[in-house]
């Protein structure tokens, strides 16, 4: 293990970077504070007495050995620093689908929390704000409860995803969207980079104090809920999530410009992310890297509405349901944002496959996100490959 790199000038942007071989709870706990220390120690992020929310990465839930979620080990061990510390502690997520009780009891995280007696917080209540200073998005929905803590401390893990190419710390705060309203942004914004504006402005509201990123093991290929998982025995935290983010990027050798809310998170403020601005303490990044990491390594393909559809049904990615693994379970059309429904059962047979209305369909990739059992998937049509070639 390296030894800590010395503080980093004021200007520039801290990333600790810790490896950590397993989910093992005292070795993940000694990487944790290592970490901490290598920022200042967890009294700089929270004081006595004050209440933190804990933001994990939920999604729907699913067992830890998945490596959908935030691991519970990282969890009960961010959450017993800064207990320590003599912070008040509750957590929550809002699921895009399903409630959040159960998802965080399949992701065992639930029995964490009851193990160091934190609380779970509703984050289902909405509440609209005003935010003048947004990009796009000056009026907000978000969690009460969120708005109401002291300070939020977020959880992300280390993943893919279709829309946004990497889900990470600034992504992981759009869980403070109360569940149903989720849809609704993504039917209001349906080019990648207006949605991409709309979380820089949900991070921006709620400026979580730290950001720690689960990437012991993570998930490549068809995240965020039915990728592969990929051992990277990293932690990530800083008060930045732009930058973690970015680092992120580095590790995997993705050029931090393919994920579209760093172009927006650095003009608005919220961080920064080119590698002049940041300083990675702790470990060395390159010996960590995975550069074989199965991720979209492009920009996304942008096409708004006004698009012929014959133009955008053969350059824009779609999602694809393989019906050898589609159970008919009808996630896909519950969570689709759209009235009428882009994705149904034909003749509304519930025992047959779903197929999708392309015509209607926004690629916001919400059904191969929520699909619990891995049968979508977001594939490029053959004009796509040829342009990108």
């Amino acid at each position: 293990m390296n030894t800590a790199s010395p503080a980093p000038p004021a200007a520039r942007s801290a990333v600790a970077l810790v490896s950590c071989p397993d989910y093992g709870p005292p070795r993940v706990l000694a990487a944790l504070r290592r970490g901490l220390d290598l920022l200042g120690g967890a009294g700089r992020f929270v004081s006595r007495g004050e209440r933190i929310l804990l933001k994990p990465n939920v999604l729907t839930g699913a067992a830890p050995e998945r490596n959908v979620c935030t691991h519970p080990t990282v969890f009960a061990g961010v959450a017993q620093l800064l207990l320590e510390a003599g912070a008040r502690l509750s957590y929550g997520d809002s699921p895009g689908f399903g409630g959040f009780a159960a998802a965080a009891a399949r992701a065992g995280l639930a029995q964490a929390a009851r193990g160091l007696g934190v609380p779970m917080a509703d984050l289902s209540l909405p509440a609209q704000v005003s935010f003048n200073e947004a990009l796009i998005a000056k009026q907000l929905v978000l969690a009460r409860e969120a708005l109401a803590a002291d300070g939020i401390v977020s959880l992300p893990k280390m993943k893919t995803h279709g829309f946004m190419r990497l889900t990470g710390a600034v992504k992981n705060v759009f869980g403070c969207v109360p569940g149903i309203r989720k849809g609704e942004y993504h039917v209001k914004m349906p080019r990648a980079e207006h949605f991409a504006a709309m979380l820089v402005d949900v991070c921006r509201r709620l400026r979580p104090r730290l950001s720690v990123m689960d990437g012991i093991v993570a998930m490549e290929g068809n995240g965020p809920g039915s990728g592969t998982p990929r051992a990277m025995k990293v932690l990530l935290l800083s008060d930045d999530p732009l930058a973690l983010d970015a680092v992120f990027c580095r590790l995997v050798r993705m050029k931090p410009e393919y994920v579209p809310t760093m172009r927006p998170g650095a003009e608005s403020g919220l961080g920064a992310w080119e590698d002049g601005a940041l300083a990675i303490l702790g470990d060395d990044a390159d010996a960590l890297a995975c550069p074989d990491f199965q991720a979209v390594r492009r920009p996304p393909v942008e096409m708004d509405r006004s698009f012929p559809y014959y133009l955008k049904h053969w350059i824009t990615p779609r999602p694809v349901i393989d019906p050898r693994r589609c159970r008919k379970c009808g996630v896909c059309s519950e969570v689709c944002p759209l009235d009428p429904k882009a994705v149904l059962p034909p003749g509304d047979d519930p025992s047959r496959v779903p197929v999708y209305d392309y015509r209607r369909c926004i690629r916001c990739y919400c059904c191969q996100e929520m699909c619990p059992h891995g049968a979508i998937s977001v594939r490029r049509p053959p004009l796509s490959r040829l342009i990108h070639r």
